[in-house]
C-alpha cells in the first residue's frame, strides 16, 4: 500500500479497477485513479515490494490512453502515470516505442498543422508533457527513443503553435522544459537543435514572448518603469526557455557569420531587458536573474556591447560616459548579494564574476564605471583591504578562499579592473592577497598582464599620497612606524642573529620541512639555487649583448 493510502482501497484494488476486473467501466476507473493520485502526490518514494503491481499499473494506464476516452479520465491517468513515472525501476518495462507515441500523441506532438484550438484538450496536453519529462529525466531508454522518434522537432513545432496563442502558458513552459531535459541530456538531440532545427531562433523568440518584450530600435527594448511584476507562470516560461538556450548555445564564443552575430546581439538585448524585469517574489526575481547571467556567459563577448545603451533623459537611469548602465548595475547588485550568501560560491558566485570580468576586459565604459563602484580611489587606508564592508572589502577576502576557482576568479576580476597593472593591483589588495595569483601569471616581479587596454592613468587621492610611505605593502594598510630592534644591537649581536636564523632554515630546509624559493627572470616561482642560476645566467647573457 502507497503512503497515506486508506484502509479500504489498496494499490491491488486500484489496479484491478484499471485492467477492468471490478467492472464500473471508465467511471469507476477514473474515480479510483483520482483517489489514488490524491494520497500520492506528494510520494516520491515507493514501497519495493509492490514494484511489479506499480509496473503493471502503468501498463493498464497505457492500455487505457491508447483508445478513445474522455477528457477527465485521461487526465486522471496522465495524473497517475506521472507520479509512477517517478520510480525508475518501473519504466524499464514500460519505455517502449509505443508508449512514447501514445504519449506524444495525447501532448499533440505528433499534428503539425492542426492549431491549438479545442481548450478543453489542454490539461490533457499539460499532463501528457509533464509524463515525457518524468520519464525522459529516468530513462536513458526514453532519451534514446526521443531522438529515434524526431521529439525535439514536434517539441519546437508545437511551441510555434504556442505564439500569440492565450491559456497556452502551462503547455509552453512544459515544452520548454522537456527542450530543456532533451538538450541536457543528450549531446546529439542538443547538436540537433542547434543545427537544424533553428533552436537558438525558436527559442529566443520564445523567451522574447514570456517576456513580453517591445522594441523601439535595433537590440534596444522599450523600458517600462513601471511595469507590474511578471506573473507566475511567464518567469517559469522565461526562466525554462534561458536554461534551454543555456545548453543550445554551448561553445559558442567563436562566431563565425553575420547571421549568428546578429542573433546573439539580438539574444543579449533580450537578456538585459530580462536583468531590468522582476518576478513576483524576490526568490523568483533571483532565479530569473540567475539563469539570465548564465546565457550571458555564452553569448560571445563580443556582443555584449547591447548591454549598455545611450541613455535616455529620464532620471531613472543610471548613466556613466552617456550610456545607460542599469544592467550592469544590476548584475554588480546580484554579485554582491551572492558575496553576502556565504556559501555555494562555485555555482552561484563564479558564473557572474566570469562574465563581468569578460565585459570589463573588452569593453573600456563597462570597466570604469564598475571601477569607479568597487575599485574608488583610495581615500582612508588605515584598515587592510580585506577587512570591512564594501565589495572591494568582500572581494579581496575571497582571493584567498579555500576554494581556487572561486579565489582565481575573484582575483582575476579585480586585476582586470586594475587593467592587469601589478603595481595597480597591490594598492587596492596588498602584496599578500595578490600573491597566488602574480605567481600562476608569473608576475611576482611586477609588470602587467598580456591584455592591452586604454592608457587613461589613475589618480591618487592627497589622502593616498601622504599615507603612501608608511604603507605595508605586504598587508596592504598603513602601520605606524615601529621601533628597529636592531638598533640597539652591537655589530657582534647582530652577526649572531643573523646566523641563528640562517641556521634554522638550513634544517628546515635540510628536513624537507621548507623548500625555499626564488623568483626567475620571467617572473615564474622556482627553487632558490635554479632561480640564482638562471639570474646569473640572465645577467650574464645581458652584459654579453651589451
Amino acid at each position: 500500500m502507497e503512503r497515506g493510502a486508506e484502509p479500504g482501497l489498496e494499490l491491488g484494488a486500484v489496479l484491478e479497477a484499471v485492467e477492468g476486473r471490478g467492472g464500473g467501466g471508465a467511471e469507476a476507473v477514473e474515480r479510483v485513479l483520482v483517489w489514488y493520485n490524491e494520497e500520492n502526490r506528494a510520494t516520491f518514494r515507493f514501497d519495493p515490494a509492490d514494484e511489479d503491481k506499480r509496473k503493471k499499473l502503468c501498463e493498464g494506464i497505457l492500455n487505457i490512453l491508447e483508445k478513445d476516452t474522455k477528457t477527465s479520465c485521461q487526465v486522471a491517468c496522465l495524473e497517475a502515470l506521472r507520479i509512477l513515472s517517478r520510480d525508475k525501476k518501473v519504466l524499464v518495462p514500460v519505455i517502449t516505442k509505443r508508449n512514447m507515441q501514445i504519449l506524444m500523441k495525447l501532448a499533440k506532438l505528433d499534428t503539425v498543422e492542426d492549431p491549438l484550438e479545442r481548450v478543453s484538450e489542454f490539461p490533457v496536453i499539460v499532463e501528457a508533457l509533464k509524463c515525457l519529462c518524468n520519464i525522459i529525466f529516468n530513462s536513458s531508454v526514453a532519451q534514446k527513443l526521443s531522438l529515434e522518434l524526431n521529439l525535439a522537432a514536434m517539441l519546437c513545432n508545437l511551441l510555434q503553435k504556442c505564439k500569440d496563442r492565450q491559456l497556452v502558458d502551462d503547455i509552453k513552459c512544459f515544452d520548454l522544459r522537456l527542450l530543456f531535459l532533451l538538450s541536457l541530456l543528450h549531446t546529439d538531440i542538443r547538436a540537433q537543435l542547434r543545427q537544424e532545427l533553428q533552436g537558438v531562433q525558436v527559442l529566443t523568440q520564445a523567451l522574447e514572448s514570456s517576456l513580453s518584450v517591445r522594441w523601439t530600435e535595433e537590440y534596444k527594448a522599450a523600458e517600462d518603469h513601471d511595469r507590474l511584476p511578471l506573473s507566475l507562470q511567464e518567469t517559469d516560461c522565461a526562466i525554462e526557455a534561458l536554461k534551454a538556450l543555456f545548453n543550445v548555445t554551448l561553445d559558442s564564443w567563436n562566431v563565425h557569420s553575420k547571421n549568428e552575430s546578429h542573433q546573439f546581439r539580438y539574444m543579449a538585448a533580450i537578456l538585459r531587458h530580462c536583468l531590468l524585469t522582476t518576478g513576483p517574489t524576490e526568490e523568483k526575481t533571483e532565479e530569473l536573474h540567475s539563469n539570465a547571467i548564465n546565457l550571458l556567459s555564452n553569448v560571445p563577448v563580443s556582443c555584449l556591447d547591447v548591454l549598455i545603451n545611450p541613455s535616455s533623459q529620464e532620471e531613472t537611469d543610471i548613466k556613466y560616459n552617456g550610456m545607460n548602465m542599469g544592467a550592469i548595475q544590476i548584475l554588480l547588485d546580484f554579485m554582491e548579494k551572492r558575496i553576502d550568501k556565504g556559501s555555494s560560491y562555485r555555482e552561484g558566485l563564479t558564473p557572474v564574476l566570469s562574465l563581468l570580468t569578460e565585459c570589463c576586459r573588452t569593453h573600456r565604459n563597462i570597466r570604469k564605471f564598475i571601477k569607479a563602484q568597487v575599485l574608488p580611489p583610495l581615500r582612508d587606508v588605515s584598515n587592510r583591504p580585506e577587512v570591512g564592508t564594501t565589495v572591494r572589502n568582500k572581494l579581496v577576502r575571497l582571493m584567498t578562499h579555500v576554494d581556487l576557482g572561486v579565489k582565481q576568479i575573484a582575483a582575476e576580476f579585480l586585476f582586470v579592473l586594475c587593467k592587469e597593472r601589478v603595481d595597480s593591483l597591490l594598492k587596492y589588495t596588498g602584496y599578500g592577497n595578490a600573491a597566488g595569483l602574480l605567481a600562476a601569471r608569473g608576475l611576482l616581479a611586477g609588470g602587467r598582464g598580456d591584455h592591452w587596454y586604454s592608457d587613461d592613468e589613475d589618480t591618487d587621492t592627497e589622502e593616498y599620497k601622504s599615507a603612501k610611505p608608511n604603507i605595508n605593502l605586504i598587508t596592504g594598510h598603513l602601520e605606524e612606524p615601529m621601533p628597529n630592534p636592531m638598533d640597539e644591537m652591537t655589530e657582534e649581536q647582530k652577526e649572531y642573529e643573523a646566523m641563528k636564523l640562517v641556521n634554522m632554515f638550513d634544517k628546515l630546509s635540510r628536513d624537507e620541512l621548507i623548500k625555499p624559493m626564488g623568483v626567475r627572470p620571467d617572473g615564474t616561482m622556482a627553487p632558490l639555487e635554479e632561480a640564482v642560476s638562471q639570474y646569473h645566467t640572465s645577467k650574464q647573457e645581458s652584459s654579453d649583448s651589451d
